[in-house]
């Protein structure tokens, strides 16, 4: 890693840009005018950065991520309870992080971390709030938000004006649509509608058919839904049918895992 002042830096980073001493920066970082990135930031190789932004450490970027204008990044969590101690933002590699998207650092009692991870696609004024865990090759359109602790899996959609609760977990390849408010746990693979708090409306079919899943994954996904949402058995009895499922599909398995972790209230 290279300190921000180098001399190779100079031809890539805009002179009105305001940059830490200690900041580092890798090979071929681009900042655009008017940012400003604050001390014990490490920005990896590749990743632009645009114009009014604003980085504060610690924090951690991995390489070639796109961040556009007016992004607010590592600011301190929107918590109460935080005393100014140690926490940090830790964002890996390849994401697109559009205008006026929001991420806060973690909490003490959280863990002390806010971590994205690779392949993301942050649509504009998204927030993603302390302590919140990201995955892979999601999707958070405009205005979709994060409360504190959020658990998101890889592939997971979520579509404009989306709030998930703190605490609350969405499983990998799971699909919120548009104006959802979620209040429990969403399973691996299931699709949720907008009602006055969303509610399942099945599994993300198409989503799943688009990364590689056969007609066979899917239609065990589609009987542990029926037996989980439709069946109308009560959640233990639910259980006891995808125990039985889960014997002969992997994904069957790690939804009823997924449940069987879960701290807050199942969405039924």
């Amino acid at each position: 890693m290279a300190e921000a002042s180098t001399s190779l830096q100079s031809d890539k980073i805009h002179p009105t840009a305001a940059i830490a001493a200690n900041v580092q920066l890798g090979a071929g970082v681009q900042v655009g005018a008017f940012t400003s990135i604050g001390a014990d930031v490490i920005v990896g190789d590749g990743t632009h950065i645009g114009s009014h932004c604003s980085l504060d450490g610690p924090m951690r970027i991995g390489r070639d991520n796109r961040i556009l204008g007016h992004a607010a990044l590592g600011g301190e969590p929107q918590d109460k309870k935080f005393r100014g101690e140690r926490s940090e933002l830790v964002i890996g590699d390849r994401n697109t992080i559009r205008e006026f998207v929001t991420i806060n650092r973690g909490t003490g009692d959280g863990g002390g971390i806010t971590r994205i991870g690779d392949d993301n696609w942050i649509l504009a004024y998204a927030h993603i709030a302390h302590d919140c865990t990201v995955g892979n090759h999601t999707v958070f359109s405009n205005n979709a938000t994060l409360a504190g602790h959020v658990e998101v899996g890889d592939h997971v959609i979520l579509s404009g004006f989306t709030g998930i609760h703190q605490f609350c977990r969405i499983g990998a390849h799971a699909f919120i649509g548009m104006g959802a408010l979620i209040n429990g746990d969403v399973p691996p693979f299931v699709m949720v509608a907008a009602d006055q708090y969303g509610r399942p409306r099945g599994i993300n079919s198409e989503g799943l058919k688009r990364r590689g899943f056969d007609s066979d994954r899917i239609a065990a996904i589609k009987r542990a839904y029926r037996a989980l949402y439709v069946s109308g058995a009560s959640l233990g009895d639910a259980k006891l049918k995808l125990a039985e499922l889960a014997r002969d599909s992997n994904d069957v398995r790690d939804l009823l895992d997924f449940i069987e972790r879960g701290e807050r209230p199942l969405l039924r």
